[in-house]
């Protein structure tokens, strides 16, 4: 299980409102592998983790889709996410944890007793919503969760504003570092 420290890929900072959407709906940020394994190894009950990523399909998809999951009302006891090529050794654990899927993001896995129960890749967020998104998780929630929604009250949910641009150029900086 050795993960080799990495440094970002992206500067914090810049990825700091991708983050921001995530955590003001309830979603609890893990940036260590010692925070992936307190949240995930040898749990009961339901865990989601979402992998968030600065492309497109996490900024028009991904992230207000899984804010708008959790406006269900049933969703998962836990609920966690990870930055991949920010939280870099983070990420690597959970993908050691989903198995049986090559790493994806962004990605959304929900757990039930430690084991992965379903998978949302990319290539089921890219091309889709947040509706459509929010709707396949809810499907999930409501097959494998039974702790009460939602995960924030329904008045700041209609507060919030998702950043709406593909965050590439991040990418694109990084690059030329």
């Amino acid at each position: 299980m050795f993960i080799q420290a990495q440094p970002p890929m992206y500067d914090p900072s810049d990825v700091q409102p991708m983050r921001d959407e995530l955590v003001a709906v309830g979603i609890t940020e893990l940036r260590t592998v010692e925070d992936v394994n307190t949240a995930l190894v040898g749990k009961k009950g339901t865990q989601m983790v979402v992998i968030n990523s600065v492309c497109g399909c996490a900024a028009g998809g991904a992230r207000p889709g899984v804010a708008a999951a959790l406006q269900n009302e049933i969703i998962p006891d836990e609920l966690y996410t990870a930055f991949a090529g920010v939280d870099r050794e983070a990420v690597a654990r959970v993908r050691q944890l989903i198995t049986n899927y090559p790493p994806s993001s962004p990605s959304v896995a929900i757990f039930k007793d430690g084991q992965v129960v379903f998978m949302l890749e990319r290539h089921m967020i890219e091309g889709y919503g947040p509706d459509q998104i929010a709707a396949m998780l809810a499907d999930q929630f409501a097959r494998h969760c039974s702790k009460p929604g939602p995960s924030v009250p329904p008045e700041k949910f209609a507060s919030l504003d998702f950043v709406k641009v593909c965050g590439s150029s991040l990418a694109a900086r990084a690059a030329r570092r």
